[in-house]
């Protein structure tokens, strides 16, 4: 079976869809968000397809289409619509990889009685976390750890988004024994072409396939 990978986060905002883009061009895979809260302007999906250089027929469409850029269940509730988290089933890609990406951190809401790590415990997928370096990051991140261990979810690693900050990366991957994957600077410009170079310098293709 090809390696489905589950891309989470330690909050909203920290550049898990722009990490999801390059890890889906690093490995030749599809690319799934169940949820998009937020229709005005690009949306994940969209910006995952042009930063990644995914042609159409790997973007698997997403379960609902929220109008409202809000957590899951607020979005829904808005829109008149009900998440039935029962419905959330890992597409088949046939022999190609695939990259799901959550929205927010892993206890955002999709209905007030299931949070996205529910999903996750359920699914018993490999999980990458995905941390900003800036303060507040061990916190977050080990909390995050904490929450995904005690559901038994295995862990491939972390990756860190933003400045170089080697004493919070090396905290978090000690106190939290968890594997460093890389990490993501921030990019400017953010093209296709800077996201594909800096991924590639950044993290080892095997490290998501093979471990």
């Amino acid at each position: 079976m090809s390696r489905r990978i589950v891309v989470t986060g330690t909050d909203t905002g920290i550049g898990k869809t722009v990490f999801s883009a390059g890890l889906a061009n690093l490995l030749g895979a599809h690319y799934w968000k169940p949820v998009q809260a937020g229709l005005e302007g690009e949306t994940d999906a969209q910006l995952v397809a042009r930063l990644g250089g995914l042609c159409a027929d790997r973007i698997v469409p997403e379960l609902y289409r929220l109008q409202t850029p809000a957590s899951p269940h607020y979005s829904a509730e808005n829109d008149g619509i009900r998440i039935d988290a029962d419905s959330f089933k890992v597409p088949h890609t046939r022999d190609q990889p695939l990259v799901i990406e959550g929205a927010g951190g892993l206890m955002a809401p999709l209905t007030y009685s299931t949070v996205y790590i529910d999903v996750f415990e359920r699914w018993q997928l490999p999980v990458v976390l995905c941390a900003s370096t800036r303060l507040g990051t061990i916190n977050h991140s080990l909390l995050s750890l904490e929450a995904l261990r005690k559901r038994q979810i295995r862990v491939l690693g972390i990756a860190f988004i933003g400045e170089r900050n080697s004493e919070t990366e090396s905290a978090i991957r000690e106190i939290g024994r968890v594997k460093w994957l890389g990490r993501l600077p921030w990019l400017t410009p953010l093209t296709p072409e800077s996201l594909e170079v800096a991924f590639k310098d950044a993290f080892v293709r095997d490290d998501f396939l093979n471990s």
